[in-house]
């Protein structure tokens, strides 16, 4: 079924709608939810939340891209709940991915538009092996040994790329007046 189709089971209020995103997506947000939780049962329940949460913003939204508007949903449930939960325990990997691009891109809420497009540009403008790798790490949180095996490279080869494109992605905001 394709996307435009999903969307209008949505905006029928045909609940095989969220059979139908489950079937093609159900995977896809439970690896991001699995990334950044380490949980199964965590995992499983921001991905439920995530089809909740879709049902309830489809109509009046009308997604251009139903994968990255799943993609944003599944994503901010599960940094919500992974920081409302580890508040005083924290998971390692999420906290080294949170500092390794704190040093180039400053974490405040007023600059969120701009750091967006400029993040967007700056993307836009890498190599897909570069783009691909950098998402991975610090969209889908997931851990360099984890991208090694994926890319089938070595995990050092791994951080180095990714320190090479953190150094790129500071001079490209520096370039654009976006103070670190």
């Amino acid at each position: 079924m394709t996307d435009y189709e999903i969307i209008e089971l949505f905006f029928a209020r045909d609940e095989q709608a969220i059979r139908e995103t489950d079937a093609k997506y159900g995977a896809y947000c439970t690896s991001i939810a699995q990334n950044i939780l380490k949980s199964p049962s965590d995992a499983e329940e921001c991905v439920n939340d995530t089809y909740l949460k879709a049902w309830n913003s489809i109509p009046p939204e009308r997604p251009n891209a139903l994968k990255a508007f799943l993609g944003c949903i599944v994503r901010r449930l599960s940094l919500d709940r992974y920081r409302s939960w580890h508040t005083a325990k924290r998971d390692r990997n999420l906290e080294v991915a949170f500092e390794e691009l704190s040093d180039c891109v400053p974490m405040r809420d007023e600059d969120t538009l701009v750091l967006r497009e400029l993040l967007n540009e700056f993307l836009a403008s890498l190599d897909p092996r570069d783009r691909i790798t950098f998402m991975r790490r610090y969209w889908y949180a997931m851990p360099p040994a984890q991208i090694a095996k994926l890319d089938k490279i070595s995990v050092n080869a791994v951080t180095v790329r990714l320190y090479k494109t953190r150094n790129k992605l500071r001079d490209f905001l520096a370039e654009r007046g976006y103070r670190v």
